[in-house]
């Protein structure tokens, strides 16, 4: 009977410790949020997409299948605009775009998403920009209504959160060669980091 007692003692305390690691925080303090749909990692194929592009070397409707016909892409999720411009957010587009002749000669296009909530998106995107117009071989997405971050399991789904930040490197097979997905602000990628694996 104490044996019993002991080994139900051990399951629960782990069933226990389980569940609150699953409702960890994430590295800002904000609510860790569960995500049923599998996120994009190395080695996987990555989900096609179409979205629009809002400035660039892209116009239009953009899909992903089709930039691949080109070359590789690199894939930014931003944060969009989860009630502010993010300032982690204009570092790391200044930072990649001052590496705009590396991609280049790479044959890469880099494309960067701005997901958030369907009403005036396009003009907070513009605003994100500030008037710049960015150079070969980037490009700005918007994602109104989350449809995309959805998809590919980026949804931040907590108060003043829009998506996780992450980057991707898509290989013209459509397989994902490196992936990030930060869980806070920062952890993103650095240019130096992205050209190393294309």
């Amino acid at each position: 009977m104490k044996s019993s007692l002991s080994s139900f003692a051990v399951l629960a305390t782990v069933a226990i410790s389980l569940a609150f690691q699953t409702d960890a925080p994430a590295q800002d303090g904000s609510p860790a949020q569960s995500n049923t749909t599998t996120q994009p990692a190395t080695g996987s194929k990555a989900q096609d997409f179409k979205l629009t592009a809002v400035a660039g070397s892209m116009e239009g409707d953009v899909r992903l299948s089709e930039l691949l016909e080109d070359g590789p892409v690199v894939l930014v999720v931003l944060r969009g605009f989860p009630g502010y411009q993010c300032g982690i957010c204009s570092r790391q587009v200044g930072e990649l775009m001052s590496s705009a002749k590396a991609f280049a000669g790479k044959n890469a296009k880099v494309v960067m998403v701005y997901p958030g909530a369907d009403d005036g998106l396009e003009a907070r995107a513009r605003e994100f920009l500030k008037g710049s117009n960015l150079p070969e071989p980037f490009s700005l997405l918007i994602d109104p209504g989350y449809e995309f971050t959805n998809a590919y399991g980026l949804r931040w789904n907590a108060p003043r959160e829009t998506a996780y930040p992450s980057t991707f490197v898509i290989g013209t097979d459509g397989v994902i060669k490196y992936a990030n997905i930060s869980k806070g602000h920062g952890g993103r990628t650095s240019a130096k980091d992205i050209l190393a694996n294309l």
